[in-house]
């Protein structure tokens, strides 16, 4: 739900509301005095019937109501002493209040003494005096009618005047939302508009808001080149001295520390890949036969089984294509141990060429889904960088990294480049193409 239409829906609420308090109560009080003045003219009505009556030198016979009111005058046993003649044949009942005669018209009735002066358990008899009611009733329920109406009108009109009418004042906010979700902090900020008021001054703040964000990240790299840097050096000899001692001695303490000067190298070069970010990473472009990447490989992760077709040829940066298989590797050995099976099979498909790791492990925790893929997000113990750094070396290849569970258990994880050698006519385009990614 977006905030026009949220904005919109408030605006009709308040319209409910004012049109169901003011003119509710407008309509209740219009109706109260239409009644009460109706009742007044039934009440002067009968004091004039009861003033012909004990005024007049005719009698009875010769009584003329005004008004149009019908009059029935009774006895005090009940008995009609004499009713008007536009009454004709109907027999209305002499009690108070609204009452449909024979001929279906409303009216609404009062009774009065008969006496002038009524005296204490004396029945004199009495004046029924009733008035047609048909239009007050008509007009009273057109009144509730057109509130009702208004109840339904008011808001919906509302509702589509304030949807326009946000969608005109907050167009600022929208267009600023939308360059936002393209927007790279490194390389600009948000449009401010040119009537400063709250969307510009939320807008203006998000924009120093972007601009310390960018400032810390640049700071955080910049950290964090510097210690790689500095742990570069000194992890290099070390693995180095490692190395020539384990030839030296073949003892195997020495060759697992060798092992973990391996590792640490390459987090090493993780966390530099991290610092650099894809933007500023640039590759060198070799056309070289995939059995040389499978020689690499095999000597940084051994036990690992090959399938496939490794003669073929790939156009790649044979060092960050390594670094991102080697780390696929690394996790799945890392994840079945020593003696579980860890496999790397390499096969072309008409989208290019497809690296897929496979071992039988545990396979990969449910609850992460694609966030096993954000640096420092780990399902196996490890740094957590591995996964996000190949991630970017397989974009930076104009492929993709994907990675699921198999059926049969364990993790599966397929990259994917461009195959050079898909369609002869096209190699060179695909070739120049390519070369258009990496420099990006």
């Amino acid at each position: 739900m977006t905030l026009r239409f949220r904005l919109a829906l408030v605006y009709s609420l308040i319209a409910f509301v004012l049109v169901a308090a003011l003119a509710g109560t407008g309509t209740y009080l219009l109706t109260r005095e239409v009644n009460r003045q109706f009742e007044t003219r039934l009440a002067e009505q009968a004091q004039y019937v009861r003033s012909l009556i004990f005024g007049s030198t005719e009698g009875l016979g010769n009584l003329r109501s005004s008004g149009g009111a019908l009059v029935v005058v009774a006895g005090p046993e009940g008995n009609v002493l004499v009713r008007s003649q536009n009454l004709g044949a109907l027999e209305p009942l002499i009690v108070e209040g609204r009452q449909v005669l024979d001929n279906g018209q409303s009216v609404r009735g009062v009774v009065v003494p008969l006496s002038p002066v009524p005296q204490p358990g004396v029945d004199s008899g009495s004046i029924w005096v009733g008035l047609p009611d048909d239009a007050i009733v008509a007009t009273q329920r057109s009144a509730w009618q057109f509130l009702f109406a208004g109840l339904i009108v008011a808001p919906a009109l509302m509702l589509i005047v304030g949807w326009f009418v946000g969608r005109y004042l907050l167009r600022g906010l929208a267009n600023a939302a939308r360059v936002a979700e393209r927007l790279d902090p490194s390389v600009g900020s948000i449009p401010l508009p040119r009537r400063q008021d709250e969307v510009y001054r939320l807008l203006e703040a998000i924009n120093r808001l972007l601009g310390r964000i960018e400032a810390q990240k640049q700071s955080e790299k910049a950290l964090l080149g510097q210690i790689v840097h500095e742990l570069g050096a000194p992890l290099t000899a070390i693995k180095a001295y490692l190395e020539r001692a384990a030839v030296r001695t073949g003892d195997e303490e020495v060759r697992r520390a060798q092992g973990v000067a391996e590792e640490l190298a390459f987090t090493t070069q993780d966390l530099m890949q991290l610092a650099r970010g894809q933007r500023d990473l640039t590759l060198a472009l070799h056309f070289l036969p995939a059995s040389q990447l499978r020689e690499r490989l095999d000597r940084l992760v051994p036990g690992t089984l090959y399938t496939g077709d490794w003669r073929t040829m790939v156009l790649c940066d044979p060092d960050r294509l390594v670094q991102a298989l080697r780390n696929l590797l690394a996790n799945a050995r890392r994840a079945v141990g020593p003696s579980g099976r860890v496999q790397l099979d390499l096969s072309g498909t008409p989208e290019g060429l497809r690296f897929e790791v496979s071992d039988d492990g545990p396979g990969l925790p449910a609850e992460l889904g694609e966030r096993i893929f954000d640096p420092f997000v780990s399902g196996s113990g490890s740094s957590g960088l591995g996964l996000s750094v190949a991630r970017q070396i397989a974009q930076l290849h104009g492929g993709e990294l994907t990675g699921g569970n198999a059926e049969a258990g364990g993790a599966v994880f397929v990259l994917t480049i461009p195959d050079v050698m898909v369609g002869d006519e096209d190699e060179d385009e695909d070739v120049d193409a390519y070369e258009d990614v990496a420099r990006e």
